[in-house]
């Protein structure tokens, strides 16, 4: 009796992460951390601004573990969280770092996540929220979708606000036009890692709203809560195109 050999695990190892946090020379730390990804191998792109870091890098798992290791030595990076997914190939061409005026752009100056973060909601609370229709308060739970309008075509939780924006610095004036839908519920952004809703839920706070961020945005959901609540596959900005909630690139992808 023959047996199917068994699979052979993805070899590529792919993070996402991001961190607010002071940088005070990002031109400087733009050339360490190019020469030390570059020495390890490593494709995909870091972001640098005097808020903070977002990264992307995809390569062997002891490369990229050991290049986040690395990076969180430096104590403006203890903090930093990564997450992982799995792929045959590398989703990158090649490896960028630059820096920015923002990690990720919002035009709101006045929005310093690096001075504060806005409350989170983890997966497992969120869930419970959702299943039992209200929070832990009885109040209504409202979903917001902070990210472009094509991204959401790919996949997005049931029921969530969902306004059309063609990039992130239309968010604040969407938010605004649609504050009726958010007034004395208990509003949760979220996006595809975190950053955008970070962003998000400080604005809306701000704006006497009482919003929180979904800790670890959807791939910390997949990660912890798979499918459940959610329709669809979510796209990531790299050749694997869309994950599903299994964190595997999508079919035909």
């Amino acid at each position: 009796m023959s047996t199917a050999p068994a699979p052979v695990p993805a070899a590529v190892l792919n993070v996402a992460a991001y961190l607010f946090t002071r940088i005070d020379d990002p031109a400087g730390l733009r050339d360490v951390l190019r020469a030390r990804a570059g020495e390890a191998g490593l494709k995909g792109t870091i972001l640098l601004a005097a808020e903070g870091v977002n990264l992307f890098l995809a390569g062997p798992a002891g490369a990229v573990r050991g290049f986040v290791d690395a990076l969180r030595a430096d104590a403006r990076f203890a903090a930093l969280q990564t997450k992982e997914s799995w792929s045959d190939t590398v989703p990158f061409g090649k490896l960028l770092v630059k820096v920015k005026s923002e990690i990720i752009r919002m035009d709101r100056p006045e929005v310093r996540p690096q001075d504060g973060r806005a409350p989170a909601v983890t997966p497992a609370t969120l869930r419970r929220w959702l299943d039992r229709g209200t929070d832990d308060e009885g109040r209504e739970v409202v979903l917001v979708d902070t990210r472009n309008a094509f991204e959401v075509d790919y996949g997005t939780f049931a029921g969530a606000r969902d306004w059309r924006i063609e990039r992130f610095t239309q968010f604040p004036d969407a938010a605004d036009s649609h504050r009726d839908e958010l007034e004395g519920k208990t509003v949760v952004s979220f996006c595809t890692g975190g950053i955008r809703c970070e962003k998000a839920a400080l604005h809306l706070r701000a704006e006497g709203l009482d919003a929180y961020q979904l800790e670890g945005g959807i791939l910390g959901w997949f990660a912890e809560q798979g499918a459940a609540h959610w329709d669809g596959d979510c796209f990531v900005f790299d050749e694997r195109e869309a994950l599903d909630p299994a964190l595997a690139a999508r079919a035909g992808s």
